[in-house]
């Protein structure tokens, strides 16, 4: 896997800057709602778990879930 202090301290700027702007969009929008909902919604992309969740928390809007995925997509997290 690759990381982003692991290129940078091997000094390898141009790697570390492309993961970090790979990623850069998915870290902006799991925070676009109220945490943990955009997060298990990520994970339930990824069949990691189920998006279920207890009050207080619903579940995220229709725009932040094209958004959390338009990100994956981008981070090739997902197709």
């Amino acid at each position: 896997m690759l990381r982003v202090p692991d290129r940078l301290a091997e000094g390898d700027v141009a790697t570390a800057l492309k993961i970090h702007d790979k990623l850069m969009p998915l870290h902006t929008n799991l925070f676009i709602e109220s945490n943990p909902a955009p997060v298990k919604y990520a994970m339930s992309l990824l069949g990691k778990l189920e998006e279920k969740l207890r009050l207080p928390m619903v579940p995220v809007t229709e725009s932040t879930r094209q958004a959390v995925r338009s990100a994956m997509v981008h981070a090739g997290l997902i197709n």
